[in-house]
């Protein structure tokens, strides 16, 4: 059987953080913080949708899908995971947040290497010290479950997968790939800082 990867850029987040502003759209090195995360996702995959809630039109010019949660009450990243599971039904489906413009090159082909070492569901990337919650990689037959601790209010991200056959993916070769911006404060620090490939 071909095993078919597919990804998600979850942008459908509030950003409280960054005041409400659409964090994808942001600029950052000249790019939308989004536009970071595709080019470094979209050469690994076979097929990537953009999760988006707001700033539809903005995020299609893009030149990729956008999808919407099914549900619009704002559930977190879960929601937007499952909307994209019920889209993209292939095998595999890479899950990474908008807002990381370093993610590594070599991301599916290693964590797809520990799913299938390690024969779990779910593979959670770790930078070496900390998992990361939002970077992770699902079998397709997950979605039931996430539905199932949606529907029981649940929306802790972490708690789910720690609920159910995962396993952790480690790049303490290149922890900084995964740092996440939050801030504009952040941005103007790295304004100028760059990561190798």
């Amino acid at each position: 059987m071909v095993i078919v990867v597919n990804a998600v850029i979850l942008a459908g987040g509030k950003a409280s953080r960054m005041a409400g502003q659409d964090k994808g759209l942001v600029q950052f090195q000249n790019l939308n913080l989004i536009t970071h995360a595709l080019n470094r996702i979209a050469p690994q995959v076979e097929h990537l949708v953009i999760n988006a809630n707001r700033n539809l039109a903005a995020y299609q010019a893009l030149g990729y899908e956008v999808i919407a949660d099914e549900n619009q009450d704002f559930m977190g990243p879960l929601a937007g995971i499952l909307t994209a599971l019920h889209h993209l039904d292939d095998n595999i489906l890479l899950v990474v947040p908008c807002d990381c413009p370093w993610l590594p090159t070599d991301l599916v082909s290693r964590m797809q290497a520990c799913m299938q070492a390690k024969q779990t569901d779910i593979v959670v990337a770790s930078d070496g010290e900390q998992e990361q919650p939002v970077v992770l990689l699902l079998k397709v037959n997950v979605a039931q479950s996430i539905r199932d601790y949606l529907d029981a209010g649940e929306r802790k991200l972490k708690t789910w997968y720690r609920s159910q056959h995962f396993s952790v993916c480690t790049f303490s070769d290149n922890p900084d790939a995964f740092m996440n911006i939050n801030t504009h404060e952040q941005i103007a620090r790295l304004s100028t800082e760059e990561r190798p490939l």
